[in-house]
């Protein structure tokens, strides 16, 4: 529970073995929208964003990821890409989200590409990849280390407030700050400690290659997840796939700078409500 409200409605689903709790958006309409968080981003941390997705036309459905939130903890070793991408696939047919299109933020981004590379190759939505990390083997360290994590966890679990977290998110609104002081505790140390490991050895760009449209990969201007040697590997791989930059944004693109995030994907969620 927290102070801040939160405007989805809970649910849960059992889905690949574990008890998932999500946020549900919107009116049951033919137009699902899956948000899938990052690494320490419980579902309510995207109630920001899951509203204004649904007052596109969407039905939006937001998991609390293994390990984090109100869902089940896997054992540890249970936090890699393929678990997580079984999980979304899971979700999608218990819940019966038809072809859904995927958003999914840095570890969501990851979990996105690999659920349509694993469980949907010839048959997803639109996918929304928003700086996916690009560290892995090979490509050097993810630039928030283990013990940044570390801290932020252990005073998470001690008890913070949003003054706290804005030495970490100095521009994020008030009420995003509030929020993820609040819910910050409910992330698993091994599901992040795992999850940051596989950022450093399971390859982005396996799955990133073997995509098929409709794809969008959106980073932030500054962010030091998808630099710009990144960004000129991504377009050698996928020349087909188009990649935004979101000015004045680092790697929490939306949370940083969210009217510059809406104008670059919105018109893409838009087409896709008329297409269907």
């Amino acid at each position: 529970m927290t102070t801040i409200e939160i405007r989805g409605r809970r649910e849960e689903v059992r889905a690949n073995g574990l008890r998932h709790s999500v946020l549900r958006y919107g009116a049951p309409v033919d137009r699902d929208l899956l948000l899938l968080p990052g690494i320490t981003s419980p579902a309510a941390t995207a109630d920001f964003l899951a509203v204004l997705f649904a007052d596109l036309g969407y039905r939006v459905t937001v998991p609390d990821v293994r390990g984090r939130g109100d869902s089940d903890r896997a054992p540890s070793g249970g936090y890699r890409l393929v678990d997580y991408a079984a999980d979304a696939a899971g979700i999608v047919e218990e819940l019966g989200l038809r072809q859904p299109v995927v958003v999914g933020h840095s570890m969501g981004a990851r979990i996105a590409a690999a659920y349509a590379v694993l469980h949907a190759p010839d048959d997803h939505g639109l996918l929304v990849l928003v700086d996916p990390p690009t560290s892995g083997p090979g490509r050097g360290p993810y630039p928030t280390t283990r013990e940044q994590f570390l801290q932020q966890l252990h005073e998470a679990y001690a008890g913070t407030d949003a003054d706290a977290v804005r030495r970490f998110y100095p521009t994020w609104p008030e009420r995003e700050l509030q929020l993820r002081a609040e819910v910050l505790a409910s992330c698993d140390e091994t599901a992040v400690l795992e999850t940051h490991e596989g950022f450093e050895s399971e390859d982005f760009f396996d799955y990133w290659a073997r995509l098929a449209p409709p794809v969008v990969l959106v980073r932030g201007g500054d962010s030091p997840v998808v630099p710009l040697g990144a960004v000129a590997e991504l377009r050698r791989v996928q020349p087909r796939i188009e990649i935004h930059t979101v000015p004045g944004a680092g790697h929490m693109v939306p949370w940083d700078n969210l009217a510059g995030f809406l104008d670059v994907i919105r018109p893409h969620l838009l087409a896709h409500v008329l297409q269907h």
